[in-house]
């Protein structure tokens, strides 16, 4: 006869077996946990922390307003299938996978092409380690370590047999293994190591949570057409056409590039998908004298934009406000894309770490006025009611998600069924 200890074991164990992780795959609630709470609290008290405190505790649902960052890196490692579940888990509606391809042309989920030695834990496998762009190089007599891993130096069988762990380096590093350290005070490794994704498995896992999807078609950083034959065209191609075997249907799909040329591409040889093209903006490392604060100084200019097809723009942060008075605005960059009439997309909340100090690059446009972690929901306020953005990537959306419920901003999941 079975003990009670075995009771309680074999209840638990179907509790984490098939019938449960169905549940998770149809459910629309959220599970945001305790942090929202926490950044309210942090908040100087005022209407907008009343509004915000009234919702603590109240039943939270997916939105499609929150925007998995490429899951949820904030404490699982990057397009990770564990950081695409906890994204999915928070109420993220859309989930991104950043993609990119292997030595066989397959598509792959991570954030850069070459960004293995940081995100997975290849140099401490010497076999596949040896294949690296640059090898791993030591620090000595003042120089920096170095590593330079591609997707495109590995087979994907080869990609596939990797780990993926917190991205973090530790360039004062003499061996392989310590080059794996360096993670920021305010990330963890708790919730290492991960599995890695193909294209097509995170379209099968974010499918199964009946979420969204917003690739994006990284920048390649070895020569194109690679090989000799396979040129960007071919690699625009292959993602959206992973979607369409797939199944999906385009209006689930929010296609993503920081080159104009792959969203003109959408738009002209996919335009189902092409609609929802999203341009990303990086004009200001690209395009000399770019001022978020001068619309003169935008190339294209946003009408010229929307005029080619483009409907949605997808600045940082920080181009989209500025501080006047002491206070938050719109900044007129988000002015001009609104007159333009595209749609808005931002990146990337829950970023930056502990915004004491000012909050870093992606809050530099207010660093003199943010000074709390709370100021992340005084931005996601001016954003979300002044500047009108569509939806927020995060890399905790379970922050995202509070908000847009709250405020009842964006798409549920039950509102979309």
């Amino acid at each position: 006869m079975a003990s009670r200890k075995d009771f309680w074991f074999l209840a638990l164990l179907t509790c984490l077996t098939g019938p449960a992780l169905a549940q998770e795959s149809a459910s629309t609630s959220a599970e945001v946990g305790v942090r929202p709470a926490y950044l309210v609290d942090t908040l100087e008290d005022g209407p907008l922390k009343e509004k915000l405190a009234s919702c603590i505790g109240q039943p939270m649902e997916v939105n499609d307003w929150s925007i998995g960052h490429r899951g949820a890196p904030l404490q699982f490692p990057e397009h990770s299938r564990q950081s695409y579940t906890a994204a999915a888990r928070q109420g993220a509606g859309v989930i991104e996978c950043d993609v990119s391809f292997t030595k066989d042309r397959e598509l792959v989920c991570r954030h850069a092409q070459c960004d293995l030695a940081t995100t997975t834990d290849i140099l401490t496998r010497p076999e596949l380690a040896a294949k690296c762009t640059n090898p791993f190089s030591p620090a000595t007599d003042g120089a920096e370590a170095t590593a330079t891993c591609c997707t495109s130096d590995l087979t994907l069988a080869e990609f596939r047999s990797l780990n993926a762990k917190m991205d973090s380096s530790d360039k004062t590093a003499t061996t392989a293994e310590a080059f794996q350290g360096g993670n920021a005070s305010w990330r963890t490794t708790l919730y290492s190591p991960g599995t890695l994704m193909t294209h097509k498995d995170s379209i099968d896992l974010i499918k199964s949570f009946g979420r969204k999807f917003t690739p994006e078609l990284k920048t390649p950083e070895v020569a194109m057409p690679f090989e000799g034959d396979y040129s960007q065209e071919d690699y625009a191609r292959q993602m959206i056409e992973d979607y369409i075997a797939s199944g999906v249907d385009p209006k689930d799909v929010y296609p993503q590039s920081f080159n104009l040329d792959d969203i003109r591409f959408w738009i002209r040889e996919y335009p189902e998908f092409g609609q929802q093209a999203v341009y990303l903006d990086n004009r200001d490392e690209t395009l000399e004298g770019f001022d978020p604060l001068k619309p003169e100084t935008f190339e294209p200019s946003m009408q010229a934009l929307a005029d080619e097809g483009v409907q949605i723009i997808a600045p940082p942060l920080w181009m989209l406000v500025t501080a006047k008075d002491s206070e938050i605005v719109p900044s007129p960059y988000a002015e001009a894309a609104k007159a333009a009439g595209l749609d808005i997309i931002t990146w990337s909340l829950e970023r930056s770490g502990p915004l004491a100090s000012g909050g870093g690059w992606y809050y530099q446009s207010i660093s003199d006025i943010t000074d709390s972690d709370g100021d992340m929901l005084k931005l996601l306020d001016v954003l979300a009611n002044q500047v009108g953005v569509i939806g927020v990537f995060s890399d905790w959306p379970a922050t995202t998600t509070f908000f847009a419920n709250c405020m009842r901003l964006g798409q549920t999941a039950s509102a979309a069924q």
